[in-house]
C-alpha cells in the first residue's frame, strides 16, 4: 500500500518524518517505495528545520500562518491553528501534487498531536479541503494523545483533543488512537523518549505497507495483504500494533500443549506474538468492540504454513468475535517472526469518552472565566474613565 503522508504541527512533522525513514529503509532493503509523498506543514519555523530526513525544500517542508505567527507557533491556540489552515490550505494542496508518484498513491494519512495548536487546530481543516479535492481517496488520520503529566496540568490539552477528535472523526476514513503514554520509558531522557515512541508509533506500519508492493516473487505470500485489504478494514476509531518473537533453530512452531492459551509462551511463537501485538496496542481498547480487524505474519518462508495459520485465526476470532477478519502472510526475515494487527471501527473507546466529558466540563469554567475578565476590566475602566490622558487631544 502506498501513503501520502502529511504531518501537521511538531508532533505530526515529526512523526511524518519518522515515515519518511521507514520508505527510505523500504527502498535500500526491498527496493520498493511506500509513500511516495512525504510532508510536514507547520507554523514554527524552528521545528521544520529540526527534521532530519523529509526533503528540505519548501514544498516537503511547508511554513503556514507567517503573517499571524512570524513562523513561531500558535502557542496551544487550536482555534488560530485553523485559522492559518483556512487561509494556507492551497498551499498545502499545491505541494501535494507535486510528490512524483502522487497519483500512485492510494490513500492519505495526516498525523498529528491532539493536545497542539497547530497540529490539533489544523488537521480537519486540511483533511477536509483533501476530501473536497480527491473524494475517490481514502483519508486516514493519526492522532497522538497527550501524555497523562498534560492532560492533569494543561486544560488546553483535554480541550483540544476533544475538539480535535469530534471534528476529525466527521471527516477521516478511519482515524489511528495513539495514546503517547504507554511507550514512555521512565528512566530515559526526554530526547531519547520521543525520537523512541515516534519509532514505535511508526514502525507497525512497515511490514504492513511493504507487503502488498512487494517486487521479489519469493517474497510474495501465498495469502497477499494488499492495499484493498487495508483500505476495507480500516473505518471509525482504530489501534494498531505488533508483537514479535525469536525463532531458535531448535525451536519448532508446532509444539502442541495439551492448553496451549495457558502456555502461550513455551508453545507456539505466532500466538505469543499476537498476544504481544493485543497487549502492546496503540490504545487500550476491548478487542470485542471492534467491527473490523486485519493481521499479517512476518517470518523466514520455512517458518510458516496452513496450521499456523490456521491456529493465529482461531485465536483472533476469539479475540474479536464481532469483527470481520483479514489476515495476510509475508515470508520475509531470518530469525524472528512479527505479528502486526490492526483492531478497527471500535464501538466504543474510553479514552475518547474521558476527553469529551473532561471538555463539557471544562467549557463552562473557561466561559466564566471569559465573562469575569470581561466584569474586571469593565470595572477598570470604570474607575479611570475621569483620569486624564496623555494621548486626549
Amino acid at each position: 500500500m502506498k501513503l501520502i503522508v502529511v504531518g501537521l504541527g511538531q508532533a505530526g512533522s515529526r512523526i511524518a518524518d519518522e515515515f519518511a525513514r521507514i520508505n527510505k529503509r523500504a527502498q535500500s532493503q526491498r527496493g520498493i517505495e511506500i509513500c511516495p509523498g512525504i510532508f510536514a506543514v507547520n507554523t514554527d519555523a524552528a521545528d521544520l528545520t529540526g527534521l532530519t530526513t523529509i526533503e528540505p525544500d519548501y514544498q516537503h517542508r511547508i511554513l503556514i500562518g507567517g503573517r499571524k505567527t512570524g513562523g513561531h507557533g500558535v502557542g496551544k491556540i487550536n482555534e488560530l491553528g485553523a485559522e492559518v489552515a483556512r487561509a494556507d490550505a492551497d498551499k498545502v494542496i499545491d505541494a501535494l501534487r507535486s510528490a512524483r508518484h502522487f497519483y500512485e498513491a492510494d490513500a492519505f494519512l495526516l498525523a498529528a498531536s491532539s493536545a497542539g495548536g497547530t497540529g490539533s487546530g489544523s488537521i480537519s481543516i486540511i483533511a477536509q479541503r483533501i476530501k473536497e479535492r480527491y473524494p475517490d481517496k481514502p483519508l486516514y488520520s493519526l492522532l497522538a494523545l497527550p501524555f497523562e503529566h498534560e492532560r492533569e496540568t494543561e486544560e488546553r490539552a483535554s480541550y483540544n483533543s476533544a475538539v480535535c477528535l469530534k471534528s476529525i472523526y466527521s471527516i477521516s476514513d478511519c482515524v489511528f488512537l495513539i495514546d503517547n503514554q504507554r511507550y514512555v520509558m521512565k528512566d530515559s531522557s526526554l530526547g531519547n523518549n520521543m525520537s523512541r515512541i515516534n519509532e514505535l508509533i511508526v514502525e507497525p506500519f512497515y511490514d504492513l505497507l511493504c507487503a502488498g508492493e512487494e517486487k521479489n516473487p519469493k517474497f510474495i505470500g501465498a495469502k497477499t495483504l494488499d492495499a484493498g485489504d487495508i483500505i476495507q478494514t480500516l473505518s471509525g476509531w482504530s489501534v494498531l500494533g505488533s508483537g514479535q518473537s525469536d525463532l531458535s533453530k531448535s525451536f519448532s512452531l508446532f509444539e502442541r500443549s495439551t492448553d496451549f492459551r495457558k502456555k502461550t509462551s513455551e508453545t507456539h511463537k505466532g500466538i505469543q506474538a499476537m498476544d504481544e501485538a493485543i497487549s502492546e496496542m496503540s490504545l487500550k481498547c476491548n478487542p470485542k468492540e471492534a467491527g473490523r480487524a486485519i493481521y499479517l505474519v512476518s517470518a523466514p518462508p520455512k517458518e510458516m504454513n496452513m496450521d499456523m495459520m490456521r491456529e493465529l485465526n482461531e485465536w483472533m476470532r476469539e479475540l474479536c468475535p464481532n469483527a470481520i477478519i483479514r489476515n495476510g502472510d509475508y515470508p520475509r526475515g531470518s530469525n524472528k517472526l512479527t505479528v502486526t494487527v490492526i483492531l478497527s471501527e471500535l464501538s466504543d473507546v474510553e479514552r475518547v469518552r474521558n476527553f469529551y466529558s473532561d471538555s463539557l466540563t471544562l467549557i463552562p469554567v473557561i466561559k466564566q472565566r471569559q465573562v469575569e475578565l470581561r466584569h474586571k476590566l469593565a470595572d477598570i475602566n470604570d474607575m479611570g474613565k475621569d483620569i486624564p490622558s496623555l494621548l486626549e487631544d
